[in-house]
C-alpha cells in the first residue's frame, strides 16, 4: 500500500530465507535466492515418463519428439483407444504421414482420368469435341484404396485428436469441434503441453 492508503497490485516480494545459525544473508545469497526461487508453486513439475528397453514409452503415455516412423506405426498401435495423451509430434507426424497417402491415391486417380478420358479427346472441323476412351479401371482402383484408407483410418484418427486434447489438459470431447472446423483442428493441434493432461492417463492398461 502506497502512502496515500491506494493498494498497490503486484507480485509479493519475496523474502530472503535466513540462514539456520541466524546470521544475516550476504547481498550474494540474497540475489541467489531471487533469482531460482520458483515463481509459480502451482504448477508442479511433472513425474518423468518411463520408457522401455527400445527408448519408447509405454502405450498409454505420450512420446515427446517422437520420429516420423514411430508416430506412424504408434498410430495404430493405439488404434481405438481415447485414454492418455498424444504429443504435438505423434499428431502432426500423423497428419503428414495421411496427406502423403492422399495425394498418392486421390492425385493418381485424377491423373490417370485426366489421361485416358481428357487427353484423348479432338475437336472436329464443326468445332464438336470427340472420341475420349473411357477412364481406366486402375483409377477406379486407387479411389477404392484411398476409400478403404479413409474408413481404416477414421477412428484412430479421431482418438488421436481426443488425446492431443488430452495432452492440452483438456477433455477430448473438446476435438469433436475440430472434426466440423478446420481452424479449430489446427489450433488444438498446436497447443502446447500442459502438466495437467497427466489426470488423463490409464497406466492400468498397459
Amino acid at each position: 500500500m502506497t502512502n496515500d492508503g491506494t493498494p498497490q497490485w503486484g507480485q509479493p516480494e519475496q523474502q530472503p530465507q535466513q540462514p539456520a545459525d541466524g546470521r544475516q544473508p550476504t547481498a550474494q545469497q540474497q540475489y541467489e535466492q531471487q533469482q531460482y526461487a520458483q515463481p509459480y508453486p502451482m504448477y508442479a513439475t511433472p513425474a518423468p515418463i518411463p520408457v522401455g528397453p527400445d527408448g519408447a514409452p509405454p502405450l498409454w503415455a505420450p512420446w515427446y519428439g517422437i520420429g516420423f516412423l514411430d508416430a506412424f506405426t504408434r498410430f495404430f498401435k493405439k488404434y481405438a483407444r481415447f485414454d492418455g495423451r498424444a504429443s504435438r509430434s505423434e499428431y502432426w507426424y500423423w497428419v503428414l504421414a495421411n496427406a502423403i497417402v492422399t495425394v498418392v491415391l486421390i492425385g493418381g486417380f485424377y491423373a490417370i482420368i485426366f489421361a485416358t478420358v481428357v487427353g484423348s479427346e479432338r475437336v472436329d472441323a464443326y468445332g464438336n469435341t470427340v472420341g475420349g476412351s473411357a477412364p481406366s479401371p486402375f483409377a477406379f482402383v486407387l479411389l477404392g484404396l484411398w476409400f478403404l484408407w479413409w474408413l481404416a483410418t477414421l477412428v484412430p484418427s479421431i482418438a488421436l485428436g481426443w488425446r492431443r486434447v488430452h495432452d492440452a489438459g483438456m477433455p477430448g470431447a473438446v476435438w469433436l469441434v475440430g472434426l466440423f472446423v478446420s481452424v479449430a483442428a489446427i489450433v488444438l493441434g498446436c497447443l502446447p503441453s500442459n502438466p495437467a493432461g497427466a489426470q488423463y492417463d490409464r497406466p492400468d492398461l498397459g
